[in-house]
């Protein structure tokens, strides 16, 4: 956030404004600064003029970070930390306030605008912090949304129909009519083409919350009305909000995403606040003219949308909606890439390529994988009997629904039962000729921890057929050295910023760091932050499922030379299975690297991203190389890396 320029200036823009506005009525300004951070606006609104602030910040570290940044920029005789929720701050002699703020300045908003508790805040601050006809920054909020057809970001909410060699799998009905999560999906949507939607309506403005007045929390809705641009299926709502920093709205802070500007790299990049989508409850046929309302509602916390057709409003299109959530229970068991990964055709080709080369009549197939399809899709193959290990009730109950959906009904005997706990009975004394496994384990965050897989296969040992097929039959972990376009900026030193010392802060970020996490990577959806490769991919560790888990850790050297310019900020990471000899799936790489380095990323599955403490400038020429060393330690089950860069 600290790194976000044009968001820094346009607070600072509008404060300034604000502090003139303020003095110009020959009055003294007071702040009330609700979620200082770093005490940055604060000391905006000081060298604008201001007389003094109050400075608000419930989380113990950053106040103590605010402090040591305003003792060193010199700002502690004007600034007051207040450690402790805006909604128990006290006003009086003897209070954190002395006197009641004639200028409010938050940052309290998320993606979502009002997820992180804006609302009631500002409700709060409005009845008891500042004054009646306050001024604020940012003064406005407007949300803006656009109802679209996209079957890319359709198959994240919903199970469509799947294909499997002729015969046709469908959903439960109860999947259909469920409205699905309620939290809200919030995404770069600027690495969504806008070829991959279909705009069925103007981009409408859907309600301004005005921040200088008293603000409710209460239950909302607000209506618009707009005249179909196009004929098609509606399904989802994509939203951003932006900022007025002043009455006027001169001055603006967009949330809007990059294929909405005149040149694309105009937009600034944010990952603090990025955009929303939200999925109808259903998907509803429109038709080119069609008069229709869109309808937000919000409480407290969050948002919600719903679509009427003109034609056939009625009463229940006026009344309070409460907020959708799931009904069906797969929503809960899946999540939205969970949905877009279960929904892939080329996926599931693949799946069933590699399972009609293992299947025959007499194979007997236990499945591990969480709320998986393999063992349907193995029962419509034809194996002789199929059991399917599942981690919760609520999985089993969802494959259960999905069997009896397809006139299926115990064709998957399904178990929840660990892996080590089964025993031969539990089989109906059946030996395993054919373990199949995505692999894949919601509680997973990081590529490598799908080897969960190779312990579950491991404590079934006893109970596989000497002569067992394991699918997938191995695994192995990938890498590359690559150049962020922007994702960097997340670990990267601020030192100054809009002029102030923030050095502090970068201090105990890299304290925390080094404590334990600047030697591991961490999880990453990376087909929404674009990196350029520097170096060839490469396979660095192989997991022979075919046998158990090692008991001696398997270790891994050698080094990627530059073969590109640019500056290499650290080192993607991932996994792919190998089916069979002949099928792989990638959670990583979809495609080759292109010549310039551009990648490819799956939108099912989060990457690891190792970040290289210092960047290094590559000139391309071969002559330096990223070094790098791995352990898998089998009693921890985890990966140990390291990176370093060394000349060739």
């Amino acid at each position: 956030m600290l790194h976000d320029h044009d968001r820094n200036e346009k607070y600072y823009k509008g404060i300034r404004a604000a502090v003139s506005r303020i003095k110009a009525q020959g009055e003294r300004v007071v702040v009330l600064d609700i979620g200082t951070g770093t005490g940055l606006l604060s000391m905006m609104a000081v060298t604008a003029g201001a007389d003094f602030c109050y400075a608000v910040e419930v989380f113990k570290p950053m106040a103590e970070a605010a402090q040591s940044i305003l003792k060193k920029n010199n700002f502690s005789d004007k600034i007051k930390i207040i450690n402790k929720h805006s909604s128990h701050v006290t006003v009086g002699p003897d209070g954190d306030m002395q006197e009641q703020a004639n200028l409010l300045i938050t940052e309290l908003f998320d993606t979502e605008l009002i997820g992180e508790g804006a609302l009631p805040s500002y409700e709060h601050a409005h009845q008891h912090l500042v004054k009646a006809g306050c001024e604020a920054v940012p003064h406005r909020a407007t949300v803006y949304a656009q109802l679209v057809e996209s079957e890319l970001l359709w198959r994240w909410a919903q199970l469509q129909p799947v294909e499997v060699e002729g015969a046709r799998l469908v959903p439960p009905p109860a999947v259909g009519r469920c409205p699905g999560a309620h939290s809200v999906c919030d995404i770069q949507l600027s690495q969504v083409s806008p070829t991959s939607f279909t705009p069925l309506s103007p981009l409408c403005t859907m309600f301004s919350v005005d921040f200088s007045k008293p603000v409710s929390s209460a239950f909302q809705s607000h209506s618009t009305s707009f005249v179909a641009q196009s004929g098609g299926r509606a399904q989802v709502v994509l939203s951003w909000w932006d900022l007025d920093m002043d009455p006027s709205g001169t001055i603006v802070c967009s949330m809007a995403p990059s294929w909405m500007y005149p040149q694309p790299t105009m937009a600034p990049w944010r990952d603090h606040w990025m955009q929303s989508v939200y999925f109808l409850p259903v998907e509803t046929q429109v038709a080119e003219q069609e008069e229709l309302s869109l309808t937000v509602c919000h409480d407290d916390y969050s948002l919600w949308y719903s679509l009427q057709s003109h034609s056939l409003q009625d009463v229940r299109a006026k009344t309070p909606q409460s907020r959708p959530s799931c009904t069906c229970q797969a929503h809960l068991v899946w999540n939205r890439p969970r949905f877009g990964e279960l929904n892939d055709r080329q996926r599931t080709v693949s799946y069933v390529a590699a399972l009609r080369s293992v299947l025959a009549e007499d194979r007997v197939c236990l499945s591990i994988s969480d709320g998986s399809l393999l063992p349907v899709f193995a029962h419509m193959l034809g194996a002789k009997k199929v059991f399917s290990l599942e981690n919760s009730r609520m999985s089993k109950q969802v494959i259960e629904e999905v069997l009896e959906a397809n006139s299926m009904k115990g064709g998957v005997e399904l178990l929840e039962i660990r892996p080590e706990q089964l025993t031969s009975q539990d089989l109906g004394g059946e030996q395993i000729s054919v373990l199949l496994g995505e692999p894949y384990f919601s509680t997973s965050l990081l590529p490598w921890h799908s080897l969960f897989f190779w312990y579950c296969r491991t404590a079934l040992a006893g109970l596989l057929r000497l002569d067992a097929t394991i699918l997938p039959c191995s695994a192995s972990l990938h890498v590359v050295a690559v150049e962020f376009q922007d994702l960097w900026r997340i670990r990267a030193a601020c030192g100054t910023c809009e002029g102030f010392d923030v050095s502090p802060m970068d201090e105990m970020v890299q304290r925390s760091l080094d404590f334990r996490e600047s030697r591991e990577a961490e999880p990453h959806p990376l087909w929404e932050y674009p990196c350029r490769a520097l170096t060839q991919s490469a396979a660095v560790m192989t997991f022979d499922f075919t046998q158990c888990v090692p008991e001696q850790p398997i270790s891994s050297r050698g080094s990627l030379p530059f073969i590109r310019i640019g500056r290499c900020h650290g080192v993607a990471l991932w996994m792919e299975y190998h089916l069979t000899d002949d099928v792989t799936v990638s959670g990583g790489l979809t495609q080759p690297i292109s010549e310039q380095g551009t990648c490819d990323w799956s939108r099912h599955r989060k990457q690891g991203v190792y970040f290289l403490r210092s960047a290094w400038d590559s000139s391309g020429d071969g002559g330096a190389a990223v070094s790098y060393s791995f352990t898998f330690e089998p009693s921890l089950g985890d990966i140990k890396m390291d990176f370093s860069i060394s000349d060739q």
